[in-house]
C-alpha cells in the first residue's frame, strides 16, 4: 500500500507539471510510459514504454523518477535518441560515454539547471552550482587529467579523500559527487556517507566555538561601524554571510517584533529568524538599521551581475582583514548552540537556520545529546 501511494503521488506531481510521462509497475519491475518519438520516424510520437529493469520498491521508484526527469529533459531539448538507450534483458539504460569527463560534467550541469523538479530561483541555482558543485568537479577533473583516469567509482573515492576528514569541504564534496554518480549511473561504496560526512562539526571548529563574552569582545575589534552592524546581525540572528544583505530589517524599528525575514532569493529560500540573545539588538545597535538606509557596507547585491557566493565572500574577506578571532560560520554555529542551550526544539531551530532537521541534528549532535541527557537528569532529580 505504501508503494502504491508513493507511485500515485509521483505521477500526480508529474501531471501537475504538465509532464505526460508516467512511471508504471509491470509485474515486479518498473517502466516509463508516455508519448515518445517513433524510432524510425522521429517527427512523430506515440505512446511507448521504456523498461527500466528496476525493482518495484521505494529505492527503484526514486531512481525511476530521476530517469524520467532526465528523459523528459532530453525530449524537451530535442536531444532524445533511441540509440543512446541500450536494451538488455533488464530493460533500457541510458549510456554515457565515460571517456570524456568534460562532456559528462557539461551534461550534468545542463541537467542541474534545467531539472523541472527544481523550484529555486535562477540566481539561487547559479550560486548553488558555483559554490556547492563547481569547485569539487574541478578537482575531480584535475585528478583525472593528472593520472589519465576515467570517471568511475575509484576516481570519485580518490577525489573525496583529497579533502580532510570531517571538514565542511569534504561533506560538500560528498554531496556533489553523489549527485554526479546518480546522474552517471555509478554505484558508490556502501560507506560513502560515513566517508563523506564524518561526525558533525570539524574538530577544529569544535574547539574554536566562542562563548558570548568572546563574541562581544570581537565585536569591539571592528573599527568600521557598518561592518559592526554586519557582525551584530550575524551574531544575533545566526545568518549566513550573504543573508545579511538579503533580509527585511524593518522589524528592528521601535516597537517592531524583531523577527527577521530572510528573502526567497537566498541559498535556502525564505525563512524567519528570532534573535538569540534579544538584548544584543541594543548592544550591537541593530535598531539603527530600520531608521536609515545605507548603514550597511555598500556591496553589489544585484544578482544579475553578481552571485550570493560573491556577496558572502566579501564578508569573509572583511573578517580576515580585521583579524577577527572567529569566522562568519563560527558565529552561525555559536547561534545554533545557543538555541540548543535554551531548549528551543530542533525542528524550529533548523527551520530558522534554513536547513533540514537531519543536517541540524548531525551537525550539532554533541550539544543536542548533552541537552537531552541533562533534561532527563533534571527530570529524574525533581521527581
Amino acid at each position: 500500500m505504501v508503494f502504491k501511494s508513493e507511485l500515485l503521488k509521483i505521477n500526480q506531481k508529474l501531471a501537475q507539471k504538465g509532464i505526460k510521462l508516467r512511471i508504471e509497475k509491470r509485474g515486479h519491475r518498473l517502466c516509463l510510459r508516455g508519448p515518445l518519438p517513433c524510432q524510425f520516424n522521429p517527427g512523430e510520437t506515440k505512446d511507448q514504454r521504456i523498461s527500466l529493469g528496476l525493482e518495484a520498491n521505494s529505492v527503484g521508484l526514486e531512481q525511476a523518477e530521476k530517469t524520467l526527469n532526465f528523459l523528459y529533459l532530453q525530449i524537451e531539448h530535442k536531444q532524445f535518441e533511441w540509440k543512446s538507450w541500450s536494451q538488455s534483458k533488464s530493460g533500457f539504460t541510458y549510456q554515457k560515454h565515460k571517456s570524456n569527463i568534460d562532456e559528462i560534467i557539461d551534461e550534468f550541469k545542463s541537467n542541474f539547471f534545467n531539472d523541472p523538479s527544481r523550484s529555486r530561483s535562477k540566481s539561487s541555482s547559479k550560486t548553488n552550482w558555483s559554490s556547492s558543485y563547481l569547485p569539487y568537479l574541478q578537482r575531480l577533473k584535475t585528478i583525472a587529467y593528472k593520472n589519465n583516469r576515467k570517471l568511475n567509482k575509484a576516481l570519485l573515492v580518490e577525489t573525496l579523500k583529497s579533502y580532510s576528514e570531517n571538514s565542511r569541504s569534504r561533506q560538500q564534496c560528498g554531496s556533489s559527487l553523489k549527485a554526479l554518480a546518480d546522474y552517471s549511473n555509478i554505484q558508490l561504496p556502501n560507506d560513502w556517507r560515513s566517508m563523506a560526512y564524518g561526525y558533525g562539526l570539524h574538530k577544529a571548529q569544535f574547539r574554536q566555538l566562542p562563548n558570548d563574552k568572546e563574541i562581544e569582545k570581537a565585536y569591539e575589534m571592528i573599527p568600521n561601524q557598518k561592518w559592526k552592524l554586519v557582525y551584530g546581525l550575524m551574531a544575533t540572528y545566526g545568518l549566513r554571510n550573504h543573508e545579511v544583505f538579503f533580509c527585511d530589517l524593518s522589524c528592528l524599528k521601535k516597537g517592531g517584533d524583531k523577527i527577521l525575514r530572510v528573502f526567497p532569493n537566498t541559498k535556502t529560500g525564505e525563512h524567519q529568524v528570532w534573535p538569540f540573545h534579544p538584548e544584543w539588538i541594543d548592544k550591537f545597535q541593530l535598531n539603527d538599521l530600520s531608521n536609515e538606509k545605507g548603514l550597511l557596507p555598500a556591496i553589489n547585491t544585484d544578482l544579475e551581475k553578481t552571485t550570493l557566493q560573491n556577496v558572502g565572500r566579501r564578508v569573509s574577506e572583511q573578517f580576515r582583514r580585521y583579524h577577527l578571532p572567529l569566522t562568519p560560520y563560527i558565529l552561525r554555529h555559536a547561534w545554533a548552540i545557543r538555541t540548543i542551550h535554551v531548549g528551543l526544539p530542533d525542528t524550529v531551530s533548523a527551520r530558522m537556520m534554513g536547513h533540514s532537521v537531519s543536517i541540524h541534528t548531525k551537525t550539532y549532535h554533541h550539544w543536542i545529546t548533552r541537552r537531552d541527557q541533562q533534561q532527563a537528569v533534571d527530570k529524574a532529580l525533581s521527581a
